[in-house]
């Protein structure tokens, strides 16, 4: 028997108070037991609600005390958040853990999980070292936020860098909720709200590897983290690296999972085959915060799903594959395969040919979906066919035996460029025998940053430049009579922002290579991880279904290609207007995202966000619009974005932002 507080206060050394639900066992009201946190932005009492109900009570009917804390200036917190990760959301997640260590029904032994929000600020507030901290599970974040974050990939602005930043532009509008906060919650919204800046143009500001993005990155000082490490992470998800990075490098005990997974806790995970997360969990903590044998770390510590070669669409629910396991990372299991681009051909020997040109139109990569999945319908790679006109394609021989990859690839390219400012895209690719192309892993490279991330270097227009493209981690088995197929392009949009100008790019024939980290799969995984239990989710009511459209399409009269991403239903899908049955509120949450591109134009790219979030309950009723727009010239970013809230049917708060930002590289 488990007995939950809907709400507690935690009270900070400067005042604040910060909201929490508390699950505690029945054991806690005599005895004081081993503690767990979750601390993250997305508001405990209404948008996380079902998900944090999937796992917190299984974490009190196992002997913890489980909290799920809203940071300072959301949910129900006091406070502002003015930025993401920043040093107060770190040192509350330290004086939170101390609160926690000094409660009655805690022992003193305190655990640290989350995914993404979650997952990073575990890592920072580990790495303050808190004493009460004894063990933490991270779950799909990562350790660098310059190389693997959604601001820059390869030193190349991300679209996701406008997109999340939106996001957050309506999480940070959202109200307290009046029945917890009382009479107050007009004030703590307005305090909210005037505080509130446009994310995406501040980050814009920071386009080279500065101290914003060295903050919060435990790459800087693997050597702070000093707590065993259980992390989980998915090959559809963006935070791919990180596992093999800390597995060479953080010096306490490290564990690491990845499975086939998008964006999700692994019980609830899209691809499956899912896995008792939860148990999992509950072995860990059982090993770090009761001192119990569970045998958890006498198993190989590293533990990867090797997916089997994959058909390509935008929505996928099952991934065939095999679990491997192993002792040591970088694995004795591995070899470095070498291939080389010869002239249209990917060969295990160097073939001196002709030089082989590519400006990419614009539009290359409209198959490529999200790079990082959330495992909503549509987001995920399509055929790469689509987009294989606009690259030099390298082919592969079709292969004798099914070839095993894991780890992280790469390519060493020579290349000239004919403008001063560029990148590569370089797509790794699984071409079937009936020609569909589905795409394995893929690296990008900005030209300006082959020397420095913190001092871009414009390029010598013909002038040959030696480029290494770390491609992303993968666990990915390709089958027999398959080809592997290397593209390369001078564009990847929408998933990249286009450089000013179009750019031909310029290689010679077996002068460049791919390295592939091949593994051997002879001895597959002895533990089986089991299925979750089935949970069929109480308290929550559709009153309105939603909708979504995911398309690409072009404007037969100019060209023109609009992508286009609508929700009804927020970030994670199309689930319309529910109501939380426990609090009688109803939320809704409309997000319209669109991309535009003309092939010959990078200039007249654009991108656009609208929002809608409404909240109601008896008398109280709060909405939310936000829009937002990104375009550029040669010289500079152009940022305008809009704030509405509405307190009833009266407008409570507005506000415009423009922005014009030089660009730097980028």
């Amino acid at each position: 028997m488990i007995t939950s507080f809907e709400t507690i206060w935690i009270p900070m050394p400067d005042g604040a108070k910060l909201a929490a639900r508390l699950w505690l066992p029945e054991i806690a009201k005599t005895k004081p037991v081993p503690a767990i946190l979750e601390y993250i932005p997305y508001r405990r009492r209404d948008k996380t609600r079902m998900r944090d109900e999937s796992m917190h009570p299984l974490l009190a009917e196992a002997g913890y005390a489980s909290l799920r804390v809203d940071m300072r200036g959301t949910g129900d917190s006091d406070g502002v958040m003015l930025d993401e990760y920043d040093h107060i959301e770190t040192q509350d997640g330290v004086d939170v853990i101390a609160w926690m260590a000094e409660q009655d029904w805690c022992d003193g032994h305190v655990g640290m999980f989350g995914k993404s929000w979650g997952a990073y600020n575990s890592f920072q507030v580990a790495a303050k070292r808190p004493p009460a901290l004894k063990a933490i599970a991270p779950v799909m974040g990562t350790d660098d936020r310059w190389l693997e974050d959604i601001h820059f990939y390869g030193g190349v602005l991300a679209n996701d860098n406008f997109w999340w930043g939106t996001i957050m532009q309506l999480y940070n509008a959202l109200p307290p909720d009046p029945d917890i906060v009382g009479d107050e919650w007009r004030q703590k919204w307005k305090q909210r709200l005037d505080s509130m800046c446009f994310w995406p143009a501040m980050w814009l500001e920071h386009q080279t590897h500065d101290e914003m993005w060295r903050r919060g990155s435990i790459s800087e000082h693997y050597d702070d983290i000093n707590v065993p490490v259980y992390f989980f992470g998915g090959w559809a998800d963006l935070f791919r690296d990180t596992p093999f990075r800390i597995a060479q490098h953080l010096k306490s005990p490290v564990k690491i999972l990845m499975g086939p997974w998008a964006h999700l806790y692994p019980h609830e995970a899209i691809p499956s085959p899912r896995i008792d997360f939860m148990a999992e969990l509950i072995r860990f903590w059982d090993h770090y915060l009761k001192g119990q044998d569970t045998g958890l770390m006498d198993e190989p510590r590293y533990r990867f799903y090797l997916q089997d070669s994959i058909e390509p669409s935008g929505t996928r629910t099952h991934t065939n594959g095999i679990w491997v396991e192993d002792t040591a990372w970088p694995s004795q299991k591995s070899t470095n395969h070498i291939l080389y681009l010869n002239d249209n051909r990917l060969s295990m020997t160097a073939e001196e040919g002709e030089e082989m040109t590519i400006c990419s139109p614009q539009t290359f990569g409209a198959s490529g979906g999200d790079m990082c999945s959330f495992a909503i319908p549509g987001d995920m790679p399509a055929d790469a066919r689509i987009d294989a006109g606009g690259a030099l394609n390298f082919v592969g021989d079709p292969i004798d035996d099914a070839m095993a990859i894991l780890g992280q690839p790469s390519l060493n390219v020579l290349v000239k460029a004919d403008k001063p400012q560029g990148f590569i895209s370089a797509l790794l690719i699984d071409q079937a025998p009936s020609g569909t192309m589905y795409v394995i892993s893929r690296g990008f490279a900005n030209l300006m940053h082959r020397n420095s991330d913190t001092n871009p270097e414009p390029v010598v227009p013909g002038e040959e430049m030696k480029i290494n493209i770390p491609l992303h981690g993968t666990g990915y088995r390709l089958a027999k009579g398959h080809r592997l197929v290397v593209q390369i392009g001078s564009t990847y949009w929408p998933m990249l922002w286009p450089s000013p100008e179009p750019v031909t790019l310029t290689l010679s024939a077996g002068r460049s290579q791919l390295h592939l980290p091949l593994y051997d799969v002879s001895v597959l995984a002895e533990r089986e991880l089991i299925e979750p239990p089935i949970q069929t989710p109480e308290g929550m009511t559709t009153v309105r279904e939603g909708s979504m459209e995911r398309s690409v399409k072009m404007d037969m009269t100019t060209g023109e290609q609009i992508s286009r991403f609508y929700i009804d239903g927020g970030v994670f899908g199309p689930v319309g207007t529910r109501r939380i049955e426990e609090t009688g509120t109803t939320i809704s949450s409309i997000s319209d995202r669109v991309y535009r591109i003309h092939p010959d134009d990078p200039l007249c790219a654009k991108a656009s966000m609208k929002q809608e979030c409404i909240f109601e309950r008896q008398e109280w009723k709060a909405t939310i619009k936000t829009t937002a727009s990104m375009k550029a010239d040669k010289t500079h970013f152009y940022l305008d974005a809009t704030v509405t809230c509405l307190d009833g049917e009266e407008t409570f708060h507005h506000i415009n932002w423009q922005h014009k930002i030089a660009r730097k590289g980028m």
